[in-house]
């Protein structure tokens, strides 16, 4: 019997031990390593001695870094909250119609997740060269008449950030609507007939049946709208570039990271222990963000 055991654990830990090793290699270590590396002093490459949270202050607390992190968090707040407002809600109301068998429902199906097969680049090189000021945005706009509406869309300050997250948007929009669909699928048929029989109509079916339900799917959906958008990072550089063009307007905590850690936002030279300060910061807010939401919409299911 021991033998049996010993045999099991062997094949266990033969099929499990390359996972953990990726994820060791990849993600523990990284982390670890941005840790240690944050909590010293560098001159471009080399490291220096022990500074203990200096770096930190630094990030925090003078120029031109604690405005380039307001600034770039502000917009990842802006992915966040246009992410769940209309990525998620149109995600929900597709999800939910797709469910009801529409005719054509499996070509819409499709047809919507279709863009999410899309490689990234492609989609900000495409878009970027639509949104330009000759592009095929405002040429349709000029075709309809509403030339008072065609821009510079990611040369202007004011509306780079919401069209490059509209983009983002498009390309995502199959994913929640293809997750609530198959959640609400697998809605028990007795709860939604019972409700039917009751008198209810599709908007108290939906509130009061299939929405809490379905619950566990918009945690999911809702902790991966806030890791993605902590980590915005290639759309915004295929499309603005680094820099966070025009005037940081488009810049995220991503791309601040990269340029800051690879090429100071004053000199231009590396700084490793800032970048580092950087990618902590964001794991500390990916993760303690997550096991916020992740709380509140477990609390939300006991209730219901």
């Amino acid at each position: 019997m021991r033998s049996k055991h010993m045999k099991k654990a062997a094949w266990i830990a033969f099929f499990v031990t390359p996972g953990l090793l990726v994820v060791f290699v990849f993600i523990l270590m990284p982390l670890f390593m941005s840790m240690f590396n944050s909590l010293f002093g560098w001159n471009q490459l080399i490291r220096l001695d022990f500074s203990g949270l200096d770096n930190f202050r630094k990030l925090f607390g003078s120029y031109p870094y604690q405005e380039r992190f307001t600034n770039a968090l502000g917009n990842n707040v802006k992915w966040f909250v246009m992410t769940m407002v209309l990525q998620n809600l149109a995600g929900l109301l597709f999800g939910y119609v797709l469910s009801k068998r529409i005719a054509g429902s499996q070509v819409y199906r499709r047809i919507f997740f279709i863009p999410v097969l899309f490689s990234i680049v492609a989609v900000g090189f495409l878009w970027g060269l639509y949104l330009r000021p000759n592009g095929m945005v405002n040429a349709l706009l000029g075709a309809a008449g509403l030339e008072q509406y065609q821009s510079a869309w990611l040369g202007n300050a004011s509306t780079a950030t919401y069209a490059i997250i509209l983009v983002n948007i498009w390309r995502w929009l199959g994913f929640p609507s293809l997750v609530f669909m198959t959640a609400i699928d697998n809605v028990p048929a007795e709860c939604t007939e019972a409700a039917y029989l009751d008198g209810a109509n599709e908007w108290q079916l939906f509130t009061k049946v299939v929405f809490p339900l379905i619950i566990p799917s918009v945690t999911i959906i809702t902790v991966l709208t806030i890791i993605g958008s902590l980590n915005v990072f290639e759309q915004v550089y295929t499309m603005a570039g680094l820099d966070g063009a025009p005037n940081y307007a488009t810049d995220t905590i991503g791309t601040l990271f990269y340029r800051t850690a690879f090429g100071s936002v004053d000199s231009g030279a590396p700084e490793i222990g800032v970048g580092s300060a950087i990618s902590v910061v964001i794991y500390l807010m990916t993760f303690a963000i997550s096991l916020l939401s992740i709380g509140i919409t477990r609390s939300k299911e006991v209730e219901l």
